[in-house]
């Protein structure tokens, strides 16, 4: 490879290793994130203040594509029956490697980049989750390999997989299940979090859906015994299961929110709906718990006189981990090392801490890497689309500390961290382990066998992807119909 050491610019670079750490090669790659560093922070700006929430990130979207575009990609929109999922390519030889970028935001987390709660005006959604950050992160990365690759003659193939609807949409299943991950030989991935790791972890298998119970209406006062209330189908149901929960395996995980109750009280509901999620780590009981749930919406309807319909909205198996892959994470992270706040910053983070359950090390492990653990990977009690992709791909996980320690996913202080100076740092980090995890990958064949050995091992000789969405077609509307 060439001597592409930059002295000059590695003396700017806010992180743990010197000139000495690296190689040239990894000197070249830390360059080009630094030296694009102002551009994907505005990518990720724009993309916060949009905050398009799954399925309708139109704009979102198109930034990214245009910012993979303008540096090199070739770019398929539209993919898997998704109008805002994309896929962006350069090359055509050589091992395959994959990111996952993400871009939709939740509803209901307006927040402006200060310390304390603060809806913006004219703004619903909010980046609760660090998606604008996730999906930025990914295509810097994505955009520093393909440059290192054509510097040095090096033969291989980058995809960015833009994947809409994280949040209960199920982008990347659809992805996976039209075949566009197919031939990918690694896949690289991270999130959004509150502190640095790459340790492998397993998530929950997920099954979501809505149950719309219709009855008849009628005057509540005038007229009850002429109605059959659908919200009473509801309750009902909402009651039976929250019995069930006495009796499910232990890590099981049961939310519902009623997303229609009816107009006004004086009127008996003709239609009512509950949007459910269940969750186990074994995507088997992850369905068993949720045929149960079925059986008790059953169950309600005969018991109220009402009707009932059940839609799976989607359905995620849970994460397969990968130590190999993971370790080849965790030594490009200890090289980056983590996120160290300036005086505006650690002030900014101090106020924030005083609306969490702080940890115990405070604002000081931002700046750590935690201890890798080479143990049973543990599991996260949450659950994401990147399940089913790591069946079919071997995948890795990686956490950046974008928020202030303590913060946790789905929360104002997560958006009004990730808006601001530390969760663009949190990116950059995430960004240069994720390019220098993917260069080791592409000059270390060994690696890459060693990655997809373990990944047939755990998946198993006999293992057959079957989406658990079935045959359903992408839930464009799950959010509610677009006005």
């Amino acid at each position: 490879m060439k001597n592409l050491l930059c002295v000059g610019v590695l003396a700017l670079i806010p992180f743990h290793a010197s000139a000495q750490d690296l190689t040239a090669d990894q000197a070249f790659i830390i360059d080009q994130i630094e030296a694009r560093k102002a551009e994907a922070n505005t990518v990720a700006l724009e993309i916060a203040g949009l905050a398009e929430i799954g399925y309708r990130e139109t704009k979102s979207t198109d930034i990214l594509q245009n910012y993979l575009g303008e540096n090199g990609f070739e770019i398929e929109s539209g993919v898997g029956g998704m109008p805002t999922a994309f896929v962006a390519t350069y090359g055509n030889s050589g091992p395959v490697i994959g990111f996952i970028a993400e871009y939709d935001a939740l509803p209901g987390f307006s927040q402006g980049a200060v310390p304390h709660r603060s809806a913006v005006e004219g703004l619903d959604a909010g980046h609760a989750c660090g998606h604008h950050l996730l999906g930025t992160g990914a295509a810097s990365a994505a955009i520093a390999v393909k440059n290192w690759l054509e510097e040095n003659g090096v033969e291989a193939t980058l995809k960015v997989f833009g994947s809409p609807a994280e949040e209960g949409g199920g982008g990347k299943v659809y992805l996976t299940r039209a075949g566009a991950m197919d031939g990918v030989d690694a896949m690289i991935n991270w999130h959004p979090g509150a502190k640095n790791a790459a340790s492998p972890r397993k998530t929950l298998a997920n099954y979501s859906g809505k149950f719309r119970f219709y009855g008849k209406s009628a005057h509540a006062a005038g007229a009850p015994e002429q109605g059959r209330s659908a919200l009473d189908g509801v309750e009902a149901m909402n009651f039976m299961v929250n019995a069930l929960r006495e009796h499910v395996p232990q890590q099981t995980r049961i939310h519902y929110i009623i997303t229609q109750g009816g107009r006004a009280p004086n009127v008996v509901p003709d239609f009512a709906e509950v949007y459910y999620y269940s969750r186990h780590p074994d995507p088997v009981e992850a369905k068993a718990v949720w045929e149960r749930i079925e059986q008790a919406a059953q169950g309600a309807a005969l018991g109220t006189e009402t009707r009932v319909e059940s839609e799976i909205v989607n359905a995620v198996y849970s994460l397969l981990p990968n130590m190999a892959f993971s370790e080849a994470t965790d030594r490009a992270l200890r090289l980056v090392g983590g996120v160290n706040y300036d005086g505006a910053e650690r002030a900014f983070a101090e106020e924030l801490q005083k609306t969490l359950k702080a940890p115990d090390d405070g604002i000081a492990s931002a700046a750590e890497v935690e201890a890798f653990d080479h143990e049973e990977p543990k599991v996260s009690y949450g659950s994401t689309d990147v399940g089913d992709v790591s069946w079919n791909v071997p995948t890795n996980v990686l956490s950046a500390a974008t928020w202030v320690p303590g913060t946790p996913a789905h929360s104002w202080q997560a958006v009004a961290a990730g808006t601001m100076s530390i969760g663009l740092k949190g990116m950059d980090v995430a960004a240069k382990t994720m390019a220098l995890t993917t260069m080791e990958i592409i000059s270390d064949p060994a690696l890459l066998a060693r990655i997809k050995a373990e990944f047939a091992e755990r998946r198993g000789a006999d293992f057959t992807y079957t989406p658990m969405v079935g045959d359903r077609e992408p839930p464009l509307d799950y959010r509610g119909a677009q006005e």
